[in-house]
């Protein structure tokens, strides 16, 4: 019979359809036919052919938007919103309307031509998630932003693109996004019910009764969520409490570079190198309306979460907001726990 699962944060029911289950081994991926590669603009040696660089990781005495470099951020070429201009927030009758100003980056994550982040050494990992860390510090300076949303879109079906090259992106916007207001809400009930963060009392359940666990290394685990929206669906955490992402130490970025690489190594190995998108879920800026975030330093608990694109979204899930899911999130994780990396 079908089991609906709730999340514990966002009340959000999942139907883990049973009846349709599929073994682990049949969500093997299969390539999609995507267009034909142009010269990647991405690669060292094209710099010219992307926006100037606002940020780089890159050998001395090298200048700008040459070759010599480890890492680099560049706007854009097609951005969902802009730099420039004033929010002029409105309303039109009884609906809010403001400018599209934001900010939108891609972090070009190696001069080698590479497609999938799993294929990165962890040392290349760590500056990316530095990377990460300091164009968040620095978009936080911006008073006109609130959150800044960091995701990968890895394959033509998770919308990555017909260039292969391993790529991220950062956006910034000024109002806070429903999907991380609806965990922040979750998160802040829960706690004041409780008064203990639920994502650590989600990590305490998981690593007591580790049928979901995936990995526990060093200070981070890797898990197949209780309510899984997708097969093979893993969130990674860090055991200590944190509601920034940002205020990770150098030892604790390299540690979640290994566990990152060793989720992403799996899933490739595993499922035939299936897209995939990540997101960094983080707690926004705060600076505005006192005592709104009073808890949130110790209600929120910062996460990544990775979704293999093996299946689709269709109608039921559109019109009800559920899930359903075709694999159970134990036999996800087991699976990938016995792929050898």
């Amino acid at each position: 019979m079908p089991e609906l699962r709730k999340d514990p944060v966002l009340g959000r029911w999942v139907i883990i359809a049973t009846e349709r289950a599929r073994r682990p081994d049949q969500f093997l991926s299969q390539l999609q036919d995507s267009p034909p590669e142009k010269p990647c603009p991405f690669c060292e040696g094209s710099e010219s052919k992307t926006s100037p660089e606002i940020y780089s990781v890159r050998n001395r005495h090298t200048d700008a938007n040459t070759p010599g470099w480890d890492l680099r951020v560049v706007p854009s070429i097609v951005p969902f919103l802009r730099i420039e201009g004033d929010l002029d927030r409105r309303g039109r009758g009884l609906y809010d309307i403001m400018n599209g100003v934001g900010a939108h980056e891609v972090v070009i994550e190696t001069p080698r031509h590479i497609a999938n982040m799993a294929d990165l050494p962890p040392e290349q990992i760590t500056k990316i998630i530095s990377c990460y860390i300091d164009r968040i510090n620095d978009l936080e300076k911006d008073s006109r932003f609130k959150y800044v949303l960091v995701f990968k879109n890895y394959g033509w079906s998770a919308g990555g693109g017909s260039t292969r090259h391993s790529r991220s992106q950062i956006i910034a916007t000024p109002v806070n996004p429903k999907r991380v207001k609806e965990e922040l809400i979750g998160a802040r009930k829960y706690y004041e019910y409780h008064e203990r963060c639920v994502f650590c009392d989600v990590i305490r359940q998981e690593l007591a009764s580790p049928e979901r666990l995936i990995l526990d290394i060093d200070g981070f685990i890797a898990i197949a969520p209780f309510a899984a929206r997708f097969p093979f669906e893993v969130w990674i955490l860090p055991k200590k409490h944190s509601c920034d992402f940002t205020a990770l130490d150098m030892n604790a970025r390299g540690e979640l570079a290994r566990i990152m690489q060793k989720v992403l190594l799996k899933l490739k190995k595993g499922l035939n190198d299936p897209p995939y998108n990540y997101v960094l879920h983080t707690a926004p800026f705060r600076r505005s309306k006192v005592g709104y975030w009073k808890s949130i330093d110790s209600d929120y608990h910062w996460h990544i979460e990775i979704m293999p694109r093996l299946t689709r979204v269709a109608g039921f899930e559109w019109g009800t907001g559920f899930y359903i899911c075709p694999l159970p999130p134990e036999d996800g994780a087991k699976f990938l726990r016995e792929v050898q990396v």
